[in-house]
């Protein structure tokens, strides 16, 4: 198995002396990094003494990146890992997409590598260091014993060394950096595995091929290497630290602005006041702190936002083919106003910026508001959007400047409710006839996916990730929707929308998701908002609220009006929705205590929950959270006790993770639950009280779990009086009741509702596909299809790989039919890339019909797709029109 290696350690800047190591490691050292993580991957767990030489190593050396996976895998990895989900059969080593390195450590101390494993997005951690020099470090369970959580004092026993001497990949040492728990986004990707992620970075190499390289952490501590990001160290806490510093590791899209050119200044926030007798107004204190107005949002000149993608969502954009003609012009000193104008004509900016900001050792995070008033290349940024602050006494130390984005204002998609959503606004008055309504007409919706075009579409689009677009790519190419394999995709889409409004999420028209800043210009009074949307401002009255909000008073009623002096802010630009600037309190604050740090706020104009619904007063925090006076400040400790200190805290985080927020909101829903049970009965208005105030007394405590981490409080738990026991069956847990709620009974409507059984129907192919295949292109495909269906029996045994290993064939199998990743890349000539489509068609089908198994055709469409759809258009004398998702999932979908 692959131990540890050992190399000298220290907190300080490595020791130039070459230590002495095996010949075979040397020769490792000799090859680019990813050649021999690679080599290392296909080790799986064996030493690499038992499977190769240093001659051998040394003659890949100089081999292309896919030749020498071809080689390597042929003559390591089918012995050592012999999966083929375990292989990276990649076509375009040199794409330009990331390359991520994992690392697995066994309770054992065994490592096995896997990578690299190549993805479309880098964090901001990976572009300033390299792919190569940032390990993703996964800590195994103990496994000796079945089905019990190690603690974090074992995890600590079994792991506590790698935060001491760090992990050696060949002659390169990585030590500890940074972890992030992705909470329950992360969870969803994978149920069976740790939402925390670990990062290890590359401190010391003694490989020759690093020596003339130059690296940016090279010599440098780790005090030092973390300075590099942010001042991190003056923050007050561990959990503070750790919070604030994992900003690093958000998917970002780097801004191409040289923050040496701009000027980044820093303007006063806008308190919260109340009437005093000058016209000033008195500040209002909570804990000693101002309240906020401005919380988390500034301004950007526009000119910067020009530069900037107007559709970035979680740091990823749909290139605008004018971005870099305006980014040339805006490099131009003499640029003329008349200039910038043209290209406002054909690009539009973004209204507001959520972004990263990493400037001078300090790490702001928040929205930019588009300020055409401001003078070019400015930034400016309030205090409550400076998460980290500049340590001046380190003058002279090295930082890396950088802005990026996180996401754009966009405009929203199709909006739907929630159970939480739709408990307020039932206790708000909305009665159950009108969500019982919006279900039928949702529920009929669904049905029409077996028939009508639209339906269908849009069905397949919400959610094409459970098949990457492929049924949405037969519906446009014109493929019947009476098509076997399609009526099977349907059927299991129909299952998915019904899954979805079980769970409460029914579409109601006029509501949408904006993300929310302050109103710029002062007009808006208390309970007034501004809202930009597709065809300019809105007006009339609106409901708002904000995601996770649990309190009664987290849905507000306000009136939408027309600001008019806006317009010389932010011109053309559109989607958000502005709050007052005035007040003894924040309205994002009264609402689940939100900001305008990119936050994003539900808002409704339907006319029937406007008429039904009647607020509540809003959530007043009754317990702050306190900087416990006896944590150590991270200045604190000497450079090993820091490092000690934080790995300790990501074990604790990993192996022994907070239950406060799920166990408070599950109680709060059950006994929400009871609650609107109770309404109409007048006999039991004192347990209706007492309900209600263990109610107000976990959202407390959910509130302020929500943002412990950040406000380095207090570990909290939830008191055992206050825990549930029970819940409403729709949560389908193992102790429930039945729930006679309107989400009770929206559960049991979905649950009755008939699904359509196609299983039995025959297997049919389409007539334009009845085409003579070159019998090489049929033999080939079904010794190739017969492996395939091993390698995906051996993916789908391991339980808590199956998604990702079953991903992992397809793409190799696709790699086999185009030679690229997809057909627009393949270097093949058409001709034969039909051939080999209709082939895989055929072989799949026949097998198939054989069995009798309509699932069995999903390998046709999932590994030839792209090709068979291409040339059905071709055959119905059809011309095929490109499409960008997005547009799509506008137009049709969510």
């Amino acid at each position: 198995m692959l131990k540890q290696q050992s190399l000298p350690l220290s907190p300080s800047p490595p020791n130039p002396t070459r230590p002495p190591h095996s010949s075979l490691l040397h020769a490792l050292g000799e090859l680019e990094f990813r050649k021999a993580f690679l080599l290392l991957s296909y080790a799986g767990g064996e030493c690499l003494e038992n499977v190769t030489t240093a001659e051998y190593i040394r003659s890949l050396k100089d081999l292309p990146m896919a030749t020498f996976e071809k080689t390597v895998w042929e003559a390591v990895g089918q012995k050592c890992v012999n999966r083929e989900s375990d292989r990276r059969l990649y076509v375009d080593w040199d794409s330009g997409k990331s390359h991520v390195y994992h690392c697995y450590v066994s309770s054992d101390g065994n490592l096995r590598f896997k990578g690299p494993i190549l993805q479309s997005m880098r964090t901001h951690l990976q572009k300033c260091l390299g792919d190569e020099n940032v390990l993703l470090v996964k800590f195994d369970d103990d496994r000796s014993v079945r089905n019990v959580r190690t603690s974090a004092e074992e995890a600590n026993a079994l792991y506590g060394k790698f935060g001491k001497e760090g992990i050696c990949v060949g002659l390169r040492l990585y030590r500890f950096f940074v972890f992030k728990d992705g909470g329950k986004e992360e969870k969803k990707k994978d149920p069976t595995t740790s939402s925390v992620k670990c990062y290890f970075v590359r401190i010391e190499s003694y490989c020759s091929v690093d020596e003339s390289a130059s690296y940016v952490l090279s010599n440098k501590t780790m005090f030092e290497a973390r300075s590099l990001f942010m001042h991190v160290h003056t923050l007050p806490s561990l959990d503070k630290y750790m919070a604030r510093f994992s900003l690093i590791l958000s998917k970002t899209l780097k801004l191409d602005i040289d923050l040496a050119t701009v000027s980044v200044k820093t303007i006063q926030d806008e308190y919260c006041k109340v009437k005093s007798i000058d016209e000033n107004g008195n500040i209002v204190y909570d804990n000693g702190k101002p309240r906020i107005l401005t919380d988390g949002t500034g301004f950007i000149s526009e000119d910067l936002a020009l530069l900037c993608p107007n559709n970035v969502s979680k740091g990823t954009s749909v290139e605008n083919k004018y971005i870099q003609e305006i980014r040339n012009l805006v490099e131009l000193e003499d640029m003329s106003k008349a200039m910038i104008e043209a290209k406002l004509n054909t690009h539009q900016l973004p209204l507001l910026i959520q972004c990263r900001l990493f400037h001078m050792g300090s790490a702001m995070k928040g929205t930019l508001l588009v300020n055409r008033k401001l003078p070019p290349r400015t930034i400016q940024v309030r205090p409550s959007m400076i998460k980290v602050e500049t340590d001046s006494s380190l003058p002279n130390i090295q930082t890396i400047n950088s802005m990026e984005v996180v996401t754009t204002s966009n405009k929203p998609n199709r909006a739907y409710l929630s159970r939480q959503l739709i408990t307020l606004l039932s206790y708000g008055g909305v009665p159950n006839e009108f969500f019982m309504g919006i279900l039928r007409s949702n529920l009929e919706d669904a049905d029409l996916v077996y028939t009508k075009k639209r339906a269908a579409l849009r069905a397949s689009i919400n959610h094409g990730e459970m098949d990457e677009y492929n049924a949405a790519g037969m519906i446009l190419c014109g493929i019947p929707l009476d098509e076997t394999f399609l009526q099977y995709r349907l059927s299991i889409l129909a299952k998915a929308e019904r899954k979805r409004l079980r769970g409460g999420k029914l579409y109601v028209p006029d509501c949408f998701y904006l993300m929310g800043t302050v109103d710029p210009t002062g007009s808006l009074k208390k309970n007034q908002v501004c809202i930009i949307h597709e065809n300019g401002q809105i007006t009339g009255d609106v409901l708002v609220y904000r995601n996770p909000g649990l309190h009664f008073g987290d849905i507000h009623v306000m009136h939408a009006r027309s600001v008019e002096g806006l317009e010389s802010f932010v011109g053309h630009s559109k989607y958000a929705i502005f709050f007052p600037c005035v007040g003894p309190r924040s309205v994002a604050d009264e609402i689940a205590g939100g900001d305008f740090d990119g936050d994003m706020y539900w808002v409704s104009k339907h006319p029937e929950l406007l008429q039904y619904f009647r607020k509540s007063d809003p959530w007043i925090e009754r317990s702050s959270v306190r900087l416990d006076s006896n944590v150590r400040k991270p200045s604190a400790f000497s450079a090993e006790e820091l490092e000690e200190e934080l790995f300790r805290l990501y074990l604790e985080t990993r192996f022994q993770p907070s239950s406060t927020m799920g166990v408070a909101a599950d109680s709060c829903v059950a006994l929400m639950d009871r609650l609107l049970t109770l309404r109409n009965d007048c006999s039991k208005e004192n347990e209706k009280e007492h309900v209600k105030e263990n109610i107000l007394k976990l959202i407390d405590i959910y509130y302020v779990a929500l943002d412990a981490p950040k406000k380095g409080g207090r570990k909290i738990q939830v008191p055992k009086d206050l825990a549930v026991e029970m819940f409403p069956h729709y949560m389908e847990k193992d102790r429930s009741f039945t729930s006679t709620s309107i989400l009770g009974l929206i559960y049991d409507e979905v649950s009755r509702w008939q699904t359509k059984d196609i299983s039995m129907k025959e297997i049919r192919k389409l007539s334009c596909f009845d085409i003579e295949v070159p019998s090489s292109c049929m033999q080939k495909w079904e010794t190739l299809y017969e492996e395939y269906r091993k390698d995906m029996t051996n993916a789908l045994k391991d339980n808590s790989r199956a998604n990702d290993e079953a991903a992992e064939v397809i793409r190799i199998y696709k790699e086999k039919l185009y030679g690229a990743a997809n057909m627009e890349d393949s270097p093949k000539n058409i001709r034969d890339i039909y051939n080999e489509a209709l082939a895989v068609y055929h072989v799949t089908y026949n097998y198939a019909i054989q069995t009798n198994s309509v699932s069995k055709c999903s390998f046709a469409w999932t590994v030839a797709g792209s090709a068979l759809t291409s040339l059905y258009t071709i055959k119905q004398n059809e011309k095929a029109l490109n499409s960008a998702l997005s547009v799509l999932r506008e137009i049709f979908g969510s």
